[in-house]
């Protein structure tokens, strides 16, 4: 069959995807991925074939995010859901639909090419709702891929409980958001244009927000990227490496702007431990070090999936898909949650089945992250938490397993 992913144009949001597509293919199904053409390099560089579309001023910024700093700044935590009964959602829930107007540029192409091309099945982003009206333009199947905790289905529902009904009368917001689409395709809007005919669902189910939904579980594979493996990595540590990482972009890069603690701090103060101790820093983060010593290691960037395996601990932002990579790698974590989406919630199940500690962004300071990072390497209890949390994500079936899933959900939704 014909599959076409659809990605939200940020790096991101385009490692998630990439297991999933390589076992479709490996399956012999073809396989497109419809993203930005300024980030069409990026996904040939995982192999797969890009569609570059949406070529528009709204989505050239998102991709700008991916490398400008001071954009990546304006970010907050107005998209952030803790799935409290008695959270105030509602302004959540608008700042939501004004997210999910940013892919909306990309309509027009995304059902030209949905009906040039006829996928059976397309996979879409949460923040791509769009290319759920593709795909109902060509009468494909269509499904979620999740990277995070559902917002978008727990919001939904929050909203359907004020509204009294399945959505036939609209919020506001998402009348704003859906009215022009629908209008100009002749479509009617039913949930499944929200949140998929189902969703696949790469968390652990400790993750998983109350909301009824159709999950399909699925293994989350780290995918990190591809680079020449370093020559300080075919080597075994002398000492126990830690890695700090704020992940690729996002949130994480402001942690030091919000907690008060310079990098310099935090590297310094770690570097009085026994450790290895390496960082991946931009440029700017990079001079700013000045001269390391020789356990102290600056890179720009190595995929985790190369470095979390030598690592007796890591530290970071508390995004997905370095939660995920560590747990596969069996890491412990030490997570101060920059607070986005759902990294809260994450941090928590992560310490919940002893597999880490979380520190706040108010109270981190040197100090603390040496004395945790000291806890972590020392109290063989860590080691023994992440091997449990490692076994609870290996029982959701491979992106492998997952394709025959799809191909019966895709003939039983097809139209």
């Amino acid at each position: 069959m014909r599959v076409l992913f659809a990605i939200f144009p940020a790096t991101a949001h385009l490692h998630p995807v990439v297991p999933l597509a390589w076992a479709l293919r490996g399956a012999g199904h073809e396989v497109r991925v419809a993203v930005h053409p300024d980030m069409a390099d990026a996904v040939s560089a995982t192999g797969l074939t890009p569609v570059p579309l949406g070529d528009h001023p709204l989505l050239r910024g998102v991709v700008e995010f991916n490398s400008d700093l001071e954009k990546l700044n304006s970010l907050t935590d107005a998209l952030v859901v803790d799935g409290d009964d008695d959270e105030d959602w509602a302004s959540t829930w608008e700042q939501l639909v004004g997210t999910l107007m940013v892919y909306r540029p990309a309509l027009d192409d995304l059902v030209g090419f949905c009906r040039h091309w006829q996928p059976e099945l397309v996979i879409w982003d949460p923040l791509c709702v769009p290319a759920s009206l593709a795909a109902r333009s060509c009468g494909a199947a269509h499904a979620r891929l999740l990277w995070g905790q559902d917002n978008v289905a727990w919001l939904w529902a929050k909203a359907r409980e004020r509204l009294g009904g399945d959505g036939a009368q609209l919020a506001e917001p998402l009348s704003w958001l859906m009215e022009p689409m629908l209008k100009e395709h002749g479509l009617r809007f039913d949930a499944e244009m929200l949140h998929g005919q189902w969703t696949i669902d790469p968390l652990p189910p400790g993750l998983r927000l109350p909301v009824d939904e159709k999950y399909v579980p699925m293994r989350w594979v780290p995918y990190n990227g591809a680079t020449a493996l370093p020559a300080w990595l075919r080597e075994s540590p002398g000492r126990p490496r830690v890695c700090l990482t704020l992940g690729l972009g996002g949130r994480g890069r402001q942690l030091f702007r919000e907690s008060g603690v310079e990098l310099r701090q935090l590297v310094d103060k770690l570097a009085q431990l026994d450790i290895e101790l390496v960082a991946t820093v931009d440029a700017a983060q990079r001079a700013a070090l000045g001269t390391l010593p020789p356990h102290v290691r600056a890179v720009s960037y190595v995929p985790l999936d190369q470095l979390l395996p030598t690592c007796s601990a890591v530290i970071h932002h508390g995004g997905d898909g370095t939660i995920a990579a560590s747990t596969v790698h069996e890491v412990p974590q030490l997570i101060v949650p920059m607070a986005f989406w759902g990294e809260a919630n994450a941090a928590r199940h992560v310490a919940a089945r002893g597999a880490g500690l979380v520190v706040p962004v108010s109270e981190l300071t040197a100090d603390v992250v040496q004395r945790q990072t000291t806890r972590l390497l020392e109290d063989p209890s860590f080691r023994t938490g992440a091997a449990a949390l490692h076994a609870e994500v290996r029982q959701a079936p491979t992106p492998r397993d997952t394709v025959p899933v799809l191909e019966r959900l895709t003939e039983q939704y097809r139209q």
